[in-house]
Parts: structure tokens; sequence; C-alpha cells
């Protein structure tokens, strides 16, 4: 008797945690995935970039900066790359044209002309960012996919204001 209990008691903790979590495994829609791929597009760049600035750039608020995108990025990418895979996305490592255009663009640079082209393109990068990010947390159709939206929308805001930051001192230098 006790087994049979046991067993049924398993049974609906099962079926309970199947309810609590139903988009855990389903496919995404294709706004959701397209989503998903743009921003690990953008979590790779900021990724490339701030390796290149660590090695590149004149100003230490740069590398700082860069430091800060590097270890930011990355931590994103593996969550969001969590949440592609259980969710039947797959993903490519390599960096489209456009992105990599971008990056072959800023690496070309070094020092100082480096530090305001990179902090450029981070500040614009980081507003269109933050922007899509707080559409994407209304509009997204996955409930797994905008909650990591909805923890990835604060560091992304403290980004620009590092950014705003950094750009403006480094704007001002000659």
């Amino acid at each position: 008797m006790k087994r049979g209990i046991g067993l049924a008691g398993c049974i609906v903790l099962a079926a309970c945690a199947c309810t609590l979590t139903p988009a855990w495994g389903q496919k995404l829609g294709d706004k959701d995935a397209d989503f998903v791929k743009e921003a690990m597009q953008g979590n790779m760049m900021e990724v490339k970039l701030g390796q290149y600035a660590l090695e590149n750039a004149g100003n230490a608020d740069v590398k700082k900066f860069a430091q800060r995108m590097v270890d930011d990025h990355t931590k994103a990418n593996m969550e969001l790359a969590a949440v592609a895979t259980n969710k039947g996305v797959t993903l490519t490592k390599e960096l489209d044209k456009k992105t990599q255009e971008t990056c072959d663009k800023l690496t070309k640079l070094k020092g100082a002309e480096f530090d305001k082209e990179y902090m450029r393109h981070m500040l614009e990068d980081h507003e269109k960012d933050v922007t899509k990010f707080q559409q994407a947390s209304k509009n997204l159709q996955d409930p797994d996919l905008r909650a990591w939206v909805t923890k990835t929308l604060p560091v992304l805001n403290d980004h620009l204001r590092m950014a705003k930051e950094i750009h403006s001192k480094v704007e001002g230098s000659k």
C-alpha cells in the first residue's frame, strides 16, 4: 500500500513539474528564434571587439570597459546558448557578414583612434540593444527567453551608462 502511494506521489510531483515549466524544451517561434540569433551575433561581436580592445586600446578606462564586455557577453552567450539549445535553435559560432565587417573596420585601428571609434560604436550599439531588449521583454512569446532578456537588460543598461561616460572622456581627449 505504501509503495502505491509513493509512486502516485512521484507521478503527481512529476506532473506538477511539467505544468510549472511547460515552455522548457518547446520549440521557439520564428520571431523568438530570430531574436536569439541576433542577440548571439551581438554578444559574439562584443566579445571579439573587447578582446581586441584589451590588446590595442590606449586608454585604461577603455580597456577596463573592454574586459567587462568580454566577461558579461561571454556569460550572456553561454546562458543564451543553453536556452537556444533547449528550444531547438541551431546557432552558428561564426559572425555574419555585417557583424564581421564591423569588426574588420574597428580592428584596423589602434590606440586613441581605436578608443574613439570603439567607444562610439559601443555607445550606439548599446543604445540599440537596450531598446531591442526592452521591446523583447514585452513581445517575446517564449517565457524562458523572455526571462533571460529581463535578467540581461539591467546589465545592458549598465554597459550603456559606462559607454556614455567613457565615450565622452575619449572624445574630449586629443
